[in-house]
């Protein structure tokens, strides 16, 4: 069983959620509630509580969540914030691998989200949680993410990663010290978190950091030599948008 507490100020949303939960999650128990960060406060104080996982409406009636997260820790329990649309929100737990679902709640989400609970394993939350706040309090000075992997957390500075290469579902992250970490990500969902790090999808497999290319080979089999000496195919159906990004920081555009 996967034990759980709702921190949730609307009454029919909190209700909603416990019913999803009880009709779609069947491994998860419900073990505490509460609809404000005082309220709690007052539920972690109760030593039996020890959830596996939270989930935490963001705006609550006496302050925002992150006031009850800053105060449990070390926090040894997962994240899946339930709220309304957030651009910054949502971007910080895609940085931070902190799970999300969007009000009203889908029940696929809701299963895919339960199914990434690992009780048991250890969760790095208080670092998970360090980035989202980094990246949720100034996004424009955003320079760590975290990367939910086959075989942990990772926590890596974003100018360090090199490439990213699709398998299937998995996608393999290449850093510049010569290490590869095999997230559980689908490589579209790096692409769209970083492109506005300068990061460009040249191939259907493959993702990379304008910062490392070396030389662009020419011809019909173009492709890219990149500073690790990897050579990377850019697809035909790419190429033209890829050299008009290359036009584009040539001339410092």
């Amino acid at each position: 069983m996967i034990t759980a507490v709702i921190i949730e100020d609307e009454i029919n949303g909190l209700n909603n959620l416990k019913n999803l939960l009880e009709e779609h999650c069947e491994e998860v128990e419900l073990i505490g509630e509460a609809g404000s960060v005082a309220q709690g406060l007052e539920l972690f104080s109760d030593p039996t509580v020890k959830p596996d996982v939270a989930f935490l409406d963001i705006s609550l009636p006496d302050g925002l969540i992150f006031q009850l997260l800053n105060q449990l820790r070390p926090i040894d329990f997962d994240i899946i914030f339930v709220t309304a649309f957030q651009e910054y929100a949502i971007k910080a737990c895609e940085y931070s691998s902190i799970g999300y679902m969007l009000k009203p709640i889908d029940p696929d989400m809701l299963r895919e989200a339960v199914s990434r609970i690992k009780p048991q394993h250890a969760r790095k939350t208080d670092g998970r949680l360090d980035i989202f706040n980094n990246y949720y309090n100034n996004p424009n000075a955003f320079t760590k993410m975290s990367i939910s992997a086959l075989d942990g957390i990772y926590f890596v500075n974003i100018k360090d990663i090199v490439r990213f290469e699709a398998e299937d579902n998995y996608t393999h992250i290449f850093l510049n010290n010569g290490e590869r970490i095999t997230a559980s990500k689908t490589i579209k969902a790096y692409e769209d978190m970083l492109l506005p790090f300068n990061f460009y999808r040249v191939h259907k497999r493959h993702v990379i950091n304008l910062n490392y290319m070396r030389k662009f080979v020419k011809g019909d089999g173009g492709y890219l030599v990149m500073d690790d000496d990897i050579k990377i195919e850019v697809s035909r159906r790419r190429r033209p948008a890829f050299m008009e990004q290359m036009r584009r920081l040539q001339e410092g555009l």
